[in-house]
């Protein structure tokens, strides 16, 4: 691990774009740079935490969408939908997953278009595992309380909802 820098970058540049652009403009910059900021610092705790069970968080994600789901089957398609990533990118996650015996992909039964990943006992073993990890570790989230993350997860969805993600009641 590096050694912290002696200030805050985020906060210099907030200096300098009220410098140049005023308050009222520096004050989402500084929000977006550190959303993305934290983002980054959270994933890597996270791949941190789910490397003893050979995961990153992307494949700890469409796992436990398996293990969540009715019958632990989910299409390809729909998995895809649901994590809200590319075709591609659910392809290369059920690559991985199966390389490790955490998934089988089969052809559905009714759909010929379509081809199903199921999660298997290894799979479930180490969702149910990597999960209490997680659990333990608060998500990499310690520094912050209940009020805190409840806060900050309204504030999220509010502009999820707005960018489209999903469809608010």
């Amino acid at each position: 691990m590096r050694a912290p820098l002696r200030f805050d970058p985020i906060e210099e540049a907030g200096r300098q774009w009220r410098l140049h652009w005023g308050e009222e403009e520096a004050v989402p910059m500084m929000t977006v740079t550190s959303i993305m900021r934290a983002q980054q610092l959270l994933l890597a705790r996270l791949n941190e935490l789910l490397a003893p069970f050979d995961l990153s968080f992307s494949r700890y994600e469409a796992l436990m969408l398996l293990f969540l789901s009715r019958t632990g089957s989910l299409p390809l398609g729909k998995l895809g939908a649901r994590l809200q990533v590319h075709p591609t990118s659910v392809t290369h996650l059920v690559d991985g997953l199966e390389k490790r015996g955490y998934v089988t992909r089969s052809p559905h039964p009714t759909d010929r278009r379509a081809t199903l990943a199921t999660i298997t006992d290894a799979g479930r073993d180490v969702a149910e595992r990597a999960t209490a990890t997680l659990n333990a570790n608060r998500f990499g989230l310690d520094p912050l309380g209940q009020n805190d993350l409840s806060g900050l997860t309204e504030t999220l969805r509010e502009l999820r909802a707005d960018a489209g993600d999903f469809a608010p009641e």
